[in-house]
């Protein structure tokens, strides 16, 4: 990223943003099918009431999304956060759909959404660790999440397959007590 430029900003998505969302995530799942679960068919079939309903901001929102922003305005990264819903289990949350545009890389969103989500998770009642998986091999994503606070604790084998090739998945997590909220 050239210096003049500005750096991304980064805010909650909401229900308007949805059309712009959906537009980034097709085409991450398109380019990268490999570090999704979902599939660009079985997304793209989806109907645009669930994108905005997964953009919902009330208070009882079990996801929140967040976006990165260029100078210009156009939605150029997103990640979400999805919080455990049984009682045994709400003290941790998920990290899920992160993307950022390959011509915004390395300008500082991947981070920016990252810290987003662990602030926001800071503020949730109770959470204490976010969780997440990247495909194995994906070397700038880990170390992107490592830079983060998060840690290796294991890896999945054949946790995804595509045309016949089994992918593995990373297990992630960070301790929300263990990490400043300055990473």
């Amino acid at each position: 990223m050239p210096v003049s430029e500005a750096a991304p900003t980064v805010r909650r998505l909401v229900p308007a943003d949805a059309p712009a969302y959906r537009a980034l995530m097709l085409d991450a799942y398109a380019r990268h099918p490999e570090a999704f679960t979902s599939t660009v068919e079985e997304r793209a079939s989806l109907p645009p009431a669930w994108w905005e309903t997964r953009l919902r901001t009330d208070a009882d929102a079990a996801e929140v999304v967040y976006g990165a922003f260029d100078a210009a305005g156009a939605l150029i990264g997103a990640a979400g956060l999805g919080r455990e819903s049984r009682q045994r289990t709400r003290h941790k949350a998920s990290l899920f759909g992160m993307v950022v545009a390959e011509s915004a890389r390395r300008a500082g969103a991947g981070r920016q959404l990252v810290r987003a989500l662990l602030a926001h998770a800071r503020t949730l009642d109770g959470v204490r660790v976010v969780q997440l998986t990247v495909t194995e091999g994906n070397r700038p994503a880990q170390a992107l999440y490592e830079r983060c606070g998060f840690q290796v604790f294991g890896v999945e084998p054949m946790a995804t397959v595509l045309d016949g090739a089994f992918s593995s998945k990373v297990h992630m997590w960070c301790d929300l007590d263990a990490t400043p909220s300055s990473t």
